[in-house]
């Protein structure tokens, strides 16, 4: 298993954050590593979507976790190795917790934690800076 995290606080709502999160199309205006990505449904749980990293192919995702103004999960398959995006939101007496976490399993976990992994490491963060920059404008 491959993992990497990152948690910001703002004091942003969490009814803008969860729209930035749920207009998945836009998820490329918060997140300089997508390139596209598109949902064929609901913002919930079980819908599939594709989604194309910056440089990389286009990678089927699905939608396994989904609990309003709280959290969401989406899964992409990658040969050999399942890859999720776990995003949460917990709220403090210091604001909105924003947390994305990335998480690999599965036997290729080794090689795409090498290829890809570095360039997550990199852009995570800044990916949740600028999601938090957006909402905190709006």
């Amino acid at each position: 298993m491959w993992t990497t995290e990152v948690s910001l606080t703002t004091t942003a709502k969490k009814e803008i954050i969860w729209k930035l999160w749920s207009d998945v199309p836009n998820w490329k205006v918060w997140d300089a590593e997508v390139e596209t990505s598109e949902l064929f449904g609901q913002f919930q749980t079980g819908t599939k979507g594709i989604l194309k990293s910056t440089g990389g192919p286009k990678i089927k995702f699905e939608m396994i976790e989904c609990t309003q103004f709280k959290s969401f999960t989406d899964r992409s398959f990658l040969p050999l190795c399942k890859m999720d995006f776990i995003h949460i939101m917990t709220e403090t007496k210091e604001g909105l917790i924003i947390t994305h976490k990335i998480v690999m399993k599965g036997f290729m976990t080794f090689l795409f934690s090498i290829v890809i992994g570095s360039k997550i490491k990199i852009g995570l963060p800044v990916a949740v800076k600028k999601l938090i920059e957006l909402a905190e404008k709006n």
